[in-house]
């Protein structure tokens, strides 16, 4: 699995697999993060993972100081949440949770109220959640979700994806890049429901289909498909005349 950074004059992003200092994504699929850690609410109340878990999550690691990437991510999450055909609250919650151990609820109640103004559609409070946390907490939950990221003066170099929950914990898919297609979101969040694994689904509907914003819907990309199938059968012509001219110069090697 290949490697893409984002580079800037302040950090560097870098999504799906780990590169060689150790920065990226370690998947964890099937395996459940800790119930029991406590972070603090955007108004500064300790909460425990469990209180805010018993429907599908969207988990986001973000620092909420970040001046790029992180906040195109919530951008664009708040934009696909504006589009989701899912109830929030009742269907699925967001948990963004800060892994700047010096970020503090004051700041994400900020945050929040920003992304929050951008959802158009009727939006409860606590469907979208904003978490900040001292570092053993942090620590113990992204080492749980395979998130390796590493501070950097001021800022991070850190992986870019979101993480799908079962309402029990259970990690059943990864996100990745900071423009997540509301049709990728939702086949998630049904298999969360269902407690399902889903790592693949995804990447095949990227490919086989683009997002259409303006009719809300995936159009088919068929110049891309109809050229990889064209590919498919042109090599394996090829690898059928090479095959079929072996087997005849023995029988020509043999008549002389």
């Amino acid at each position: 699995m290949g490697l893409i950074f984002f580079h800037s004059p302040l950090n560097a992003h870098v999504e799906q697999s780990k590169n060689p200092s150790g920065i990226g994504i370690d998947e964890k699929l099937g395996q459940f993060v800790p119930l029991d850690l406590t972070f603090n609410d955007e108004d500064g109340n300790p909460v425990t993972l469990k209180q805010l878990i018993h429907t599908p999550i969207i988990l986001t690691p973000v620092y909420l100081h970040c001046p790029n990437v992180c906040s195109l991510l919530l951008q664009n999450l708040a934009d696909v949440l504006n589009r989701l055909p899912a109830e929030s609250d009742k269907e699925y919650k967001v948990i963004s949770v800060s892994f700047d151990e010096t970020e503090k609820p004051e700041f994400a109640l900020q945050k929040k109220n920003i992304y929050l103004k951008m959802i158009q559609k009727p939006f409860p409070e606590d469907a979208w959640r904003f978490l900040t946390g001292d570092k053993v907490n942090i620590h113990e939950l992204m080492d749980a979700i395979g998130f390796h990221f590493k501070r950097v003066g001021h800022d991070f170099e850190h992986p870019v994806a979101l993480i799908v929950l079962a309402p029990d914990g259970k990690i059943v898919r990864y996100m990745y890049g900071a423009d997540p297609l509301p049709f990728d979101l939702k086949i998630a969040l049904v298999e969360a429901s269902q407690g399902r694994i889903g790592p693949t689904i995804a990447k095949v509907v990227r490919f086989c289909f683009s997002y259409d914003p303006k009719a809300n819907k995936l159009v088919f990309n068929m110049l891309r498909v109809t050229g990889t199938v064209t590919l498919f059968f042109a090599l394996l012509f090829i690898v059928f005349l090479l095959f079929k001219g072996r087997r005849q110069h023995p029988k020509e090697e043999q008549q002389e």
